[in-house]
């Protein structure tokens, strides 16, 4: 857990939300929450996790590097 007053405990997140306000939330104006939230959900679980390339993982998306890990284990 992050320790209080490090900011660099937290920058996994910190950038991750970054993301998304960059690629999602900062490209278009919602009408209303329940429009955001489903934005939001669509962006984490369809783009994020499904096609968005990691540095950190290989450049590859988060889904398909768990999909090769699960192969690979014993």
């Amino acid at each position: 857990m992050s320790r209080k007053g490090n900011c660099w405990d937290n920058a996994p997140m910190e950038r991750f939300f970054l993301n998304l306000k960059m690629e999602s939330i900062w490209r278009r104006d919602y009408t209303n929450h329940r429009e955001a939230k489903a934005a939001i959900s669509h962006y984490i679980v369809n783009f994020y996790n499904s096609k968005r390339l990691h540095s950190t993982l290989g450049y590859l998306s988060s889904s398909h590097f768990k999909s090769q890990m699960t192969v690979n284990q014993p």
